[in-house]
Order: C-alpha cells, then structure tokens, then sequence
C-alpha cells in the first residue's frame, strides 16, 4: 500500500489518517485480501493435546482426497527444525512430542480452502498423551515437576536487590501483603493471521505478511527454509491489528513451504479458533508483594516474588520477566528492595508480547498493595501515592536515574482536582446503569466506587538490545512539484506510524507531497511495532535522514542561489539519504542484583475510574475513566488521544471481562462469543490530560505513549470495584460471583 497525501500538516497538527477512510468503508486490502490466480489454500493440523508423545502420522489420506497438491510433515521442513523470536526453541512442525494444545504438526496445500481444512482433519495422527504441567508454581519451585523441555521449565529468574531489606523490616510501622492473579488476556485482534507466499523464480520466496517485524520474521524464516536471508522477500500486507501477538511467527514458514513444494502461491488464512490457539498470549501471573512504611505512609521496603506463565515455548518471556522485575515496584521512592519475578515453561498455551508487557501484571499487584498501604495509614489513595512519588532525580528499583521530567506528584494533583461525574439518577437510561438495557436494575443494590492507579513503563527495548532503525528518504521533481519519498520497514500495525512518518517528513523538508512506500525487507530494519517505540525509532530515523536530505539541498542552494527548489531537482536530479537511527544505548540487568541502565526512557501515566456496581447481580458499568499522561511532545494530538483511549479500553477489558479460560492445558473459550472484549457500550466517557515535558535524549522530546494506559486502567478499575464493594478483590479479571454479595451482608 502506497500512501500519498498533498496537504501540509506537519508535527503537532492532528493529521487524518490517510489509510482510515478506506478502513472505515471498508475498501482497505488486509493480509486476509491477497489473490492471486493459480493461488491454492493451506491448511494446519493441530494437536488436540497439550502433552503428548506422537507415535505416528499418516498423511496418505490427505494426499487421496482430489484437490490436494501437498501434504507435509517435520520430514519435509527444508532447513533448521526450530525457530524462535529469541531462542530457537520451537518446531516449524512437532518431531516426536506436542507441548501445548493448537502444536502445528502436519500442513495440507489444495486448491479450496475447504478442501484443505477437510484434508488436514484426514490426516491420522496416533498420540499418547503424557501428564501435562499447568501449574507455573509447581513448574518454577517443585523439583519434582516433569520437564517440559531438557533443560527444566526456568526460562529466567531475574532479582532485584536494593539495600537489606531484611534490616529494615525491623523499621517497618506498617506492613501490608498480599497475593495477587492476573488471569490470561489475549490480544483479540479483529484480522486473523494471514498471508501469501508466492515462489520465486530465482528458487527463494516471496511472502506478503500481517507482522510487528518483517526482519526478525526473515530472518528466523529463513534457516528454516534452507535459504539465505536474501532469498527470503517479506512485504508488509494489512494488518488488522496486533498488540504483541505478530511478533511471534505464525503461518509463515507454513505458507513458504508450501509454495516453494508445490510451486504455487500458497495463501494461508486462520479461523478465530485457530487464531486463539495460534498466536502468543498475555503471560499470566501470580504474585506475593509486601510493603513496609513508616505511620506516616513513607515507604521503607518492598519484597515481591512474581511468577510469570510463559506456556510451551520462550518466545519473549526472558524480556517480560525483565520489565516485570525491574519496574516491580512502580513509580515509587523506596530504599531498600528484594524481588524475585521468574518466567517459566508449562503445557499450557505459548505467552509473549502484549501491550505493556510485564510491566501490566506487576502495576496491578503494586498498585493493589498502594491502596492496602493508604488503608492501612490512614491517607487516601491520592496521598500515599503523592508521598512516595519517583521526580527527575529519582532512582528506579534497578538504581537506574530518571533523568528526564518526571511530574508524578503535579499529575496525581491534576487527576484529583477534575471533577467526578455526577450521579446516575434513579430514572435514567438504563444503558447507564450495571446491566444496560438487560434491566437487570432500575438503580436497587447499585453502589459506586472511585479509584486510582498508577504506572510505570519502559519505552523502546531495554537490557543492552541493539534497538535500532533505518529510514530511506528521497527529494524528488514529479511532475513539476517537489516531492517526498519515505521508506521504512516499519509495520503500520493501526497505530497511525505511516501518518507520523510522513508528518516529520514535511516539518523536515518543508514540502507538502510526501508518499510513505510499502513496508518490506528490501531496505533496512525498522525493528518491531512494539514497545512504544516505533515513533520514537523510526521517527528519529525518518528526521535525521530527512536532515540529512536538507543539509545537502543547502550545499545545492548555496552552489546555485538563483534556481528554485524544483530547478534544482530538475537539474542534479534527485536526493537520496539513508540513515540509521539508535536511542541511548542500555545494559543488561545484573543477573544477582538487577541493578544497571536498563532502559531508553520510562514513562508515567495516572488514571482515576469511577464505576457503579450492583451488588445484587456482581455486575459493573464504569461510568467514567480519567487520564493524565506526560508524553514529551505531542506528534499527532487525535491519534494520540486514541492510542491512550484504546489502552485503556485494553486495561480495562482486563479488570472485568477479559480472559481465556484454560483447563488443564485446554483452552475452553476460542471465540469472540465466549472471549470478551470491551465494546462501545462498556467503555466510559474518558477525560484526558496530556501534558508535554519534553525528554531531551528523544526526538522532538517525544516520550513513548502507547503502552502506559494499559497499566494505571486495569488496577484503577478494580480499585473503584473494590471501593464501591468493600471486597479485597485480589484477581483480575473481577467475575460477578467475585463481587455479589449475599442478602444479609446487603442490608
């Protein structure tokens, strides 16, 4: 897709998507839309067994059924066996074992996908399944626990130490603990894993993809196929959403061996069942946090253990852990620390990237624990966050300095001072009220509740990754006018990066024509879509090519003062600059006390939820939803506006409804009718403060936005729930019989 807009509007202007219209209308072309003639179906056969020894497989029934062009096995893998986003530690198709329920174990090419799907069911595979290891806590501590892979179920354990804690606990006024679940959230985006691979003639392939990462895809494809990197073209096709689910592969080393056996395009298209068993999750987790203070409500310790579920497989559960550990305590001043977060192997599904990516389950327990500790002091949740807050100068639980604006204190202030919402009246529309129009209540056992929460991210990748992008930008004549040309490999993922790359390009060179080419691997890695970096990374490749671009028409000016911008473009032709962009680099954390410089840049965002509940029936309405965010520059005020809109929705989706249901390995709701996601009837009315304190070490003093909100709106949320029901509430996702309180405790 080629994107080409001749208005000016440049950074800070709230610039309409250009690919929005055709979303709206429907006449945008996602991965699920590829054709091409001659094309043929795949299809995946999937173990219905979260453990299992595989005994055998029988493909010969599928190779029978007309219409069947191929029929594959781990046997017909052309290269390495194993790929992985960090360690190669999972099988382009199972060999002789299945670790988790949805394992890709043979594939089918035919020419309908019904007659695929029909022929990958006739495939005959004799299991014996094995006990399966579903509990992380017996997988990290027990000793006794079966391996789920050779080298035992510790992906990572990753302390933290601070001072003694042991020491200061004697100094401790007020101790609160608590244990805390945050249940499995899966990324639930609209446009199924899809894509087309299409065989080359010089023996390689050519893939058009729905990812996060075109390069790192390449580059784990490509082994795998038996192929050099450059033989393997990867092009970015529609992607109908993601939050940390593309960045682990999907169908794409199926699709390619597929085209490149049958010597046809091979177009793959997961159901939504497939989808929920074919793509990583959020980690669940379990955590034990205690807090010390003195009467006043001023920290002195906190001791943490967190258990992170990362299902079958590695993908980036090491990184997760990470985020988990090194923000494990929030954006608090406190002197003396001990935690221990560890990722674990289990059979239960494959857990990665999802927005806010360790950092969501460790906000939840912390700011749990905040609200127990304000209780407990007698202060109000606004003040026990206030008297602890971190500001520019302050040092993170990894010793690491905030060195940049960090107004947590002035943010709590703002939140506090907005006005609440007033109350519902008793006859109002009942789409007001918990239940909606189901009438459940006209007003009876309804109670509200307010709540805060806070929290802390890290923004771009961290612990000494080499996070990186490249920008290719070309000043160019076309048809009399000068005009711009920017080429990343950047995935637009819905974010609205292919508007920000093209608004830096104008406020750069000053020109009003600037096309955004395709996103493929044909020019230099971006990196990922993740991790709120893609503005800061990509921006900050796409301004200082740009600059590179202009410092040279200045020479062109200054040789030739006579001649106008397009004279001169006319005459010496086009400008063409490529350049690499890196953020501050970073280290790995101490694997014995986690201290180091681990991260680019952190970042704040506050949320207050306001929310009616029936305690009659457990039900919830949030009635409002406020933010405050510092996100250094605003690049694009609206689509700004809706990255903390939609991360809070995501946040809170996870408070209240949001969750797969696993049962001894199993997934048991693979449906958008059984997997609930917020709708436009259950998000709030949301009041916004976007506050602009630049971070000097960014470009334009940008400040990473999208992944903040999930953290503050999830524990926010249940903190109103617990306000309005007098209920611990200890896990997230809340369910109604969690909240509903019996008769006798009503009156």
């Amino acid at each position: 897709m080629t994107i080409e807009t001749g208005r000016r509007s440049g950074v800070g202007e709230s610039v309409l998507r250009p690919d929005g219209t055709l979303k709206v209308t429907g006449e945008f072309a996602y991965a699920s839309d590829l054709w091409l003639d001659g094309m043929l179906w795949g299809a995946t056969l999937r173990s219905p067994h979260p453990s299992a020894w595989i005994r055998s497989v029988d493909i010969g029934p599928a190779l029978a059924m007309p219409g069947v062009f191929a029929a594959l096995t781990h046997r017909n893998v052309p290269g390495e066996k194993s790929y992985g986003l960090e360690h190669r530690d999972q099988p382009v198709l199972a060999v002789d074992e299945v670790r988790y329920q949805g394992e890709p174990v043979a594939l089918v090419a035919a020419d309908h996908p019904e007659t695929a799907r029909r022929a990958a069911a006739a495939i005959v595979v004799e299991y014996e399944p094995r006990e399966a290891v579903v509990d992380p806590m017996r997988a990290a501590f027990d000793p006794d626990c079966p391996a789920v892979h050779p080298n035992g179920n510790l992906v990572r354990h990753q302390p933290v130490r601070v001072g003694d804690v042991g020491a200061a606990a004697t100094g401790a006024e007020v101790v609160v603990t608590g244990e805390y679940e945050v249940g499995m959230q899966d990324q639930a985006f609209l446009g199924p894993e899809s894509g087309l691979a299409v065989p080359a003639e010089d023996g390689g392939v050519d893939l058009y993809i729905a990812t996060q990462w075109l390069h790192v895809d390449r580059d784990q494809i490509a082994p795998c196929l038996g192929l050099p990197p450059g033989k393997v073209r990867l092009s970015l096709a529609g992607v109908g959403g993601a939050f940390g689910a593309r960045e682990d592969l999907s169908m794409q080393i199926h699709a390619s061996m597929l085209a490149l056996r049958t010597g046809r395009p091979v177009k793959m298209v997961y159901g939504r069942e497939e989808s929920f068993l074919g793509h990583v999750h959020r980690h669940p987790a379990r955590m034990r946090y205690e807090h010390g203070a003195t009467l006043d409500g001023r920290l002195v310790y906190v001791k943490a253990e967190i258990v992170l579920d990362g299902g079958a497989y590695r993908s980036s559960t090491p990184a997760v852990v990470g985020n988990a550990a090194s923000l494990g305590v929030g954006p608090y001043e406190v002197a003396d620390i001990e935690i221990d977060a560890y990722g674990v192997y289990t059979n239960n599904p494959p857990c990665g990237a999802m927005r806010g990516f360790g950092a969501v389950q460790a906000c939840y327990a912390y700011e749990s624990q905040m609200d127990r500790l304000a209780e407990a002091c007698g202060l109000s949740p606004v003040e026990i966050r206030t008297r602890n807050a971190v500001s520019q100068g302050s040092r993170i639980a990894t010793g690491q300095l905030i060195d940049t604006p960090a107004p947590l204190a002035e943010m709590l202030a703002e939140i506090a001072a907005m006005p609440l919402p007033e109350p519902v009246a008793v006859q109002a529309d009942l789409r007001l009220l918990p239940g909606g129009v189901s009438q459940t209540t006209h007003g009876e056992g309804v109670r509200r509740g307010v709540g805060y929460a806070v929290g802390l991210k890290n923004i771009c990748f961290s612990e000494g990754f080499d996070d990186y992008s490249t920008a290719q930008v070309r000043l160019e004549s076309l048809a009399g006018e000068p005009h711009v040309l920017v080429h990343t490999a950047a995935a637009e993922v819905g974010q609205g990066l292919v508007t920000v790359q093209a608004q830096i390009a104008r406020t750069e060179l000053g020109v009003d024509r600037v096309t955004v080419a395709p996103a493929d691997t044909t020019v230099g890695s971006a990196g990922s879509s993740s991790a709120s970096r893609q503005s800061y990374v990509t921006g900050g490749a796409v301004k200082t090519a740009c600059e590179a671009v202009r410092q040279r028409l200045d020479a062109m000016r200054a040789e030739h003062p006579g001649l106008s911008l397009d004279e001169l473009l006319e005459r010496f032709g086009p400008i063409e600059e490529t350049r690499e962009y890196r953020h501050r680099p970073t280290v790995p954390m101490d694997p014995v006390t986690g201290q180091g410089d681990t991260h680019t840049q952190l970042a704040l965002c506050v949320h207050r939820a306001v929310v009616d509940v029936d305690v009659e029936l457990g039900l919830v309405k949030v009635v409002e939803l406020a933010a405050v965010q510092d996100v250094g520059k605003i690049l694009n005020p609206l689509a700004l506006e809706g990255q903390i809109h939609g991360g809070s929705a995501q946040g809170l989706g996870l408070a209240l409804m949001e969750e797969i249901q696993v049962r001894d390995g199993r997934v048991l709701n693979p449906s958008f009718t059984d997997y609930l996601i917020p709708t436009i009837l259950d998000m709030p009315p949301m009041r916004l403060s976007i506050l602009e304190n630049p971070d000097p070490h960014a470009p334009y003093g940008l400040r990473g936005a999208g992944e903040p909100p999930t953290l503050s709106s999830t524990p926010a949320v249940a903190a109103a729930v617990r306000a309005a029901t007098g209920l611990p509430l200890t896990r997230v996702p809340i369910r109604p019989e969690d909240i509903a309180l019996t008769p006798a405790s009503i009156s």
